[in-house]
């Protein structure tokens, strides 16, 4: 069975998101948005969009954080019958016009993690491009491969068991180390994974949640947590690699 949505973490993003959603119900795609409690004017924002057709709202009483909304997007979406779940960012920031691409590779592979290769154009901050090296080179060490080229984009298509089979055994980062350790954490349980170029914008007027100290300490403390976890599994990791 192959029945996708869309999965739409929402902090404070009333002015981008009903373009997001226009784009992803033009696509035939339905919609789970998150309110990650947001303030008034976007939570009304919301309300109306849950009131079309095919649009889902589950509301958030205290902010989570992105990962903490994308997992309870993804535990709805499974609730409602949805196989898949594409997850997309609320500021505008992906290129949708890659849907049908991106859900033609997960119908055409139903096990495997369809995962953005981002390919930035000028408005990418550059602080933020090159310090996303580092986290490259902690990935490949803990996840023992260069198989992830990129573990920070969100615009990915979750095949929902496999996902939500990680999520309710392992505590995962809540807020923006979230986007790498759920891949790290797939990588350790062989999860198929396949990686399609995507474009991605920074909007000159986006709402960014990006807190420069804090989440970088959170991604620095993830990849300590990550490297022990791996040394722990090393052994096994490298064993099933051997006997393929």
């Amino acid at each position: 069975m192959h029945k996708p949505c869309a999965v739409i973490p929402v902090y404070n993003h009333e002015r981008a998101v009903p373009a997001v959603v226009a784009e992803l119900r033009r696509a035939g795609l339905p919609c789970v948005l998150v309110d990650d409690a947001s303030h008034p004017p976007c939570a009304e924002v919301l309300r109306q969009l849950a009131g079309e057709p095919q649009v889902f709202l589950v509301t958030l009483s205290s902010n989570q954080g992105k990962g903490g909304a994308v997992m309870a997007g993804l535990r709805e979406a499974a609730r409602l019958g949805f196989s898949h779940a594409l997850q997309v960012d609320a500021d505008g920031q992906h290129d949708l016009a890659d849907i049908a691409t991106f859900l033609d590779q997960s119908q055409a592979h139903p096990q495997a993690l369809i995962c953005g290769y981002p390919q930035y154009d000028a408005s990418v901050p550059k602080g933020r491009l090159y310090a996303r090296y580092l986290t490259h080179v902690w990935v490949w060490i803990n996840s023992l491969s260069l198989a992830i080229p990129d573990s920070m984009c969100g615009f990915r298509v979750y095949p929902l068991p496999a996902t939500l089979a990680l999520i309710d055994s392992v505590q995962l980062g809540l807020r923006m180390d979230f986007d790498t350790e759920i891949l790290v954490r797939l990588a350790w349980r062989e999860q198929p994974m396949r990686w399609l170029p995507t474009r991605v914008h920074y909007p000159q007027d986006g709402v960014s949640h990006f807190r420069l100290v804090h989440d970088n300490a959170l991604i620095s403390r993830m990849h300590a947590r990550l490297f022990f976890g791996m040394l722990l599994r090393a052994p096994l990791i490298l064993w099933r690699r051997w006997r393929r």
